[in-house]
């Protein structure tokens, strides 16, 4: 009893002082100064540093990051950074601390996702020979189709009558002159396993942005609210994957 009584009494304590400090935080960012925002931010919160630390050694230890690739402060100025940019949606105390956890969280998530897919794959991209393409896609075929086979709930008609096409990847407006090339040598059914060949290999966020501007039609902004990032990264897992998917047509196809 006494431990809870002392948890409330610090909770109480620590409210208190973000209430106090939200419209000093406030403040500093219509002064443009960084500086003073940050400094007061890790004197309001001490905490958040031990706790991203704490989440960065564990994923070190079970393997999900990379040694010597991150370090804590990566993901505390990230934190920052998004504090700055939001602080005035955060007026209320309660809400800004579960705000800060919360996106301490997306953050480092976002990471652990990136170190998932195979790095050393796209690493080569620019040197495989089309007989590797073709085996690693066939190969990714035959493992799909056997899934699927497996789980029969997944076999969904309107995912096949749903392809993937060049205009998914290619801006008509701004390369119009690829499209035409890509038309020309390639048939819908080589662009659509193309397509889902190299998603299946991105991270599971880059995926899932394509996956609901190109299929779902939700726009950038509707897509940062849905998978709870901002639109600015929104817009980043989009031109990374449509980067990669150009390249990898344009090289295993010797299109240019």
């Amino acid at each position: 009893m006494k431990n809870q009584t002392t948890y409330y009494k610090i909770r109480k304590e620590l409210l208190i002082s973000i209430k106090q400090t939200i419209p000093e935080l406030i403040k500093f960012k219509k002064d443009e100064n960084k500086i003073a925002f940050n400094k007061l931010l890790q004197d309001v919160v001490p905490d958040i540093r031990s706790y991203i630390i704490k989440r960065v050694k564990t994923a070190i230890q079970k393997n999900h990051f990379p040694k010597n690739k991150y370090v804590p402060n990566d993901f505390i100025d990230q934190l920052y950074i998004e504090t700055y940019d939001n602080i005035e949606n955060l007026s209320n105390e309660d809400e800004f601390y579960v705000w800060l956890y919360k996106k301490t969280n997306e953050l480092l998530d976002d990471a652990i996702t990136e170190e998932e897919f195979d790095d050393l794959f796209f690493t080569n991209i620019d040197n495989y020979s089309k007989q590797e393409w073709d085996q690693m896609e066939e190969n990714f075929t035959v493992e799909s189709d056997g899934d699927l086979i497996m789980n029969e709930e997944l076999t969904d008609i309107s995912y096949h009558q749903n392809p993937y096409t060049i205009k998914d990847v290619f801006l008509e407006n701004t390369e119009s002159d690829l499209i035409k090339k890509i038309d020309k040598a390639l048939n819908q059914e080589q662009v659509n396993k193309h397509v889902q060949f190299i998603l299946h290999n991105l991270p599971l966020q880059t995926q899932n942005v394509f996956e609901l501007l190109t299929k779902h039609h939700l726009t950038l902004e509707e897509i940062a609210e849905v998978s709870n990032i901002s639109i600015t990264e929104t817009k980043k897992y989009l031109d990374d994957g449509r980067k990669l998917l150009k390249t990898s047509l344009l090289n295993r196809y010797n299109i240019y």
